[in-house]
């Protein structure tokens, strides 16, 4: 499935996939908000950049999110406060406000196209037990300097009990503006389709991809999920999946972008398209590799959008995967505290176009040898997440998951029992497999095990993918990766050399 900012953005320049050994000042790996504005920012201030990115730019997170660009990131301010101090909630408050208006800043002087237009961002509340919640958050948003304040009615549709308003947000059409990030690299060398698999280090770094290699004295890994596992990253993140359709609606949208305060989360905005506005409307979160049958939220989303719109179509549904960290700020900084020219970018919790931008801002001052104000309180090495109850919590969690799908999810059905468009674990001539059946009877069977760290997969009805439980890997149907932090594909299984019933992709029955 498409995101509407994928299918609407302008024809996408193609580019060479590395196969050769290159050096450059600063190797970005990735292709997203992080990866394109690190190397924008570092190109302009004379560095040799060299951006690699595993698939096409500006097609994986980045191009799949509901392209809010705003400080406002639901009810986090009370939380940020309590946990890190005035001084902390600040200090995410102004890099997050830092990051709009860079955005805001570069759309104007490079006249990008991507109707961007200036809105106030909703966090509201429909229960009045959750009110006081709306309460604590405005007092704590305004104190961290932010445009905001407590309303007590919202353009929505259906009434609220309170909503925190922040004035002079903005939204835009991402895939619009990621590509205009990319045209602006014209001095840099950009490779697509070039997964890197290795970073090793000797004297500079050297990013290894299966066609070359990039020598350079700064790596940065804007991956999403970082590959390294040196920066134990899979242990202090939690993968999210969430869910987005776009619908043509008879009647006005509200001015505004908006986002429930309650449970489930309900994410609303309009989008200019064809000349009328259409409704967006996100949620439906749950851990990767997790929830049941994803093609359900689906129709959770169009089900709240029909109770309280006239809704005509549903035009498009798109999915999306975000990490949220221990105690809910992102890392920025070296992967490792003893390596300060391996940096990571990660953990937005669905917030990483002001996030984003506001990480590689980080990131340039660091590589460029600036002080950074933000940098402390991002550092991935902080410790206030050691003493995080999630820390023993999810890692307990994943323990669980590496043994207990084994037994609860053996794969008891037998190949021949899947239907056309169905995947599953079923066991086939005593081996246990990950296999999808197409529409016209082909099948494709790969190992269920993660290349990552031998989890099981499960199967993602709604992406038709496998989906990892334990650190949010995802596969294709054929076993290739998705998204990491798994670097190798599934291993394909050869349906012919199981008794020679059935072809290599088809079965015959």
């Amino acid at each position: 499935m498409t995101s509407v900012w994928l299918a609407t953005r302008p024809p996408q320049r193609e580019f060479p996939e590395l196969d050769e050994d290159v050096r450059a000042d600063v190797a970005v790996i990735g292709g997203g908000i992080v990866g394109l504005t690190s190397a924008v920012l570092l190109q302009e201030a004379g560095l040799r950049v060299v951006l690699l990115e595993a698939n096409r730019l500006g097609h994986g997170v980045s191009g799949h999110t509901t392209a809010k660009v705003t400080s406002q990131h639901g009810l986090i301010y009370a939380r940020l406060r309590a946990r890190f101090g005035a001084d902390g909630a600040r200090t995410y408050a102004a890099a997050n406000q830092a990051g709009l208006e860079w955005i805001a800043d570069r759309v104007a002087a490079d006249g990008i196209e991507c109707d961007f237009r200036r809105r106030p961002a909703y966090a509201y509340v429909t229960s009045a037990a959750r009110r006081h919640k709306a309460d604590r958050e405005a007092q704590a948003a305004e104190q961290a300097g932010l445009p905001a304040w407590l309303a007590e009615t919202t353009p929505l549709p259906f009434d609220v009990e309170a909503a925190v308003r922040f004035d002079n947000q903005a939204e835009f059409h991402a895939g619009r503006y990621l590509a205009a990030l990319a045209d602006s690299l014209a001095g840099a060398r950009i490779f697509e389709r070039s997964h890197a698999v290795e970073v090793s280090s000797n004297g500079d770094r050297t990013v290894k991809t299966p066609g070359g290699r990039v020598t350079a004295g700064h790596v940065i890994v804007a991956t999403h999920y970082p590959f390294l596992d040196r920066s134990l990253a899979f242990a202090r993140l939690t993968p999210q999946r969430s869910y987005a359709i776009l619908c043509r609606v008879a009647g006005a949208l509200p001015e505004g972008m908006f986002i429930s305060g309650d449970s489930p989360t309900r994410s609303v905005r309009a989008v200019p398209l064809d000349g009328e506005e259409r409704l967006l409307v996100g949620g439906e979160g749950h851990k990767t590799g997790t929830g049941g049958d994803t093609r359900v939220r689906y129709q959770r989303l169009e089900d709240f959008a029909r109770r309280h719109w006239d809704v005509r179509s549903v035009d498009f549904r798109w999915s999306a995967q975000d990490n949220v960290t221990l105690d809910g700020v992102p890392y920025v900084g070296p992967v490792t505290p003893w390596d300060d020219r391996v940096l990571m970018a990660t953990g937005f919790g669905k917030w990483g176009l002001t996030g984003g931008t506001a990480a590689a801002l980080i990131l340039a001052d660091r590589v460029l040898g600036h002080e950074n104000p933000w940098a402390d309180l991002f550092d991935p090495s902080r410790l206030s997440q050691l003493a995080s109850p999630r820390l023993v919590k999810e890692n307990a969690e994943v323990g669980l998951r590496f043994v207990g799908d084994r037994l609860t999810k053996p794969g008891r059905r037998s190949l021949d029992d899947l239907r056309a468009g169905e995947g599953d674990i079923v066991r086939h001539e005593g081996e246990r497999l990950a296999a999808f059946r197409d529409e016209d009877g082909t099948v494709t069977a790969v190992s269920p095990v993660c290349t990552h760290r031998g989890c099981q997969v499960a199967f993602n009805h709604a992406e038709r993918s496998w989906d990892c439980p334990c650190h949010g890997s995802r596969f294709a149907v054929d076993g290739s990766v998705l998204q990491g932090p798994a670097v190798h594909r599934l291993e394909h299984r050869p349906l012919e050399e199981r008794g020679g019933s059935r072809s290599s992709r088809r079965n015959s029955a």
